[in-house]
């Protein structure tokens, strides 16, 4: 997953209950979440890069053993290292209360370790001081819609669009929530097409092509 971090990460301490071969176990648990996530979460990079065209986003449905033979970390061990890592961060918040990319370094740290909810609150605090940041409002809308919301991802997304109409980010996610989070191919369509309308030389043009022709073929779900 993407960060909009400005500074390198900082280093990993080790967390209570969370042995060394867990630590790196974890290392690697986020990699493979990262390339699963990939399809949908893009972030801050400049252009779409789905894992395969007609993966479908399941991170509970990834092996149970990551490289390496180590058990897949839990939940809670995730959390143990998020909040090890953001300790720091937390820290120098004190004094900086209103440090917008602080902020949304805190909400990638946690988003990257599957805390989508404390994700969210660090990104709307980031929004608040700069509510502009358009990679900072996608990541939100990503964040929402892994808690669940996705009407308020959307609804943010849209909002980043205000700020910046052909942002690449933007539009590929809002296909994509309103493809697989609201059964809107139409939806998804129209914001694909507007993608590469916007960005006639996208590097991953046919990847998008090949979406838009499988939600061609999809019929919307039936109204109430």
């Amino acid at each position: 997953m993407a960060n909009n971090s400005t500074s390198e990460p900082l280093p990993a301490k080790s967390a209570p209950g969370l042995p060394a071969s867990q630590v790196y176990a974890f290392a690697a648990f986020a990699l493979l979440v990262g390339l699963a996530l990939g399809y949908f979460w893009i972030g801050a990079k400049t252009a779409p890069t789905p894992a395969a065209p007609t993966a479908r986003v399941a991170p509970a449905g990834m092996p149970g053993m990551p490289p390496g033979g180590h058990p897949k970390p839990t939940m809670e061990q995730m959390k143990a290292m998020a909040d090890v890592k953001a300790a720091p961060l937390l820290e120098a918040l004190k004094t900086k209360p209103k440090d917008a990319k602080l902020l949304a370094q805190v909400a990638a740290l946690y988003a990257s370790t599957h805390q989508f909810k404390d994700a969210v609150n660090y990104y709307e605090k980031s929004l608040a001081v700069d509510p502009k940041n358009v990679t900072t409002r996608t990541e939100l809308a990503s964040s929402l819609y892994y808690s669940g919301d996705a009407d308020g991802a959307i609804r943010e997304l849209q909002q980043a669009l205000k700020y910046k109409p052909d942002d690449v980010n933007a539009l590929f996610n809002l296909g994509m929530i309103r493809y697989k989070g609201k059964d809107d191919p139409a939806g998804a369509i129209a914001a694909w097409q507007q993608l590469l309308k916007t960005h006639p030389d996208l590097d991953r043009k046919p990847v998008v092509e090949q979406m838009i022709a499988e939600a061609q073929q999809q019929k919307p779900a039936p109204k109430n």
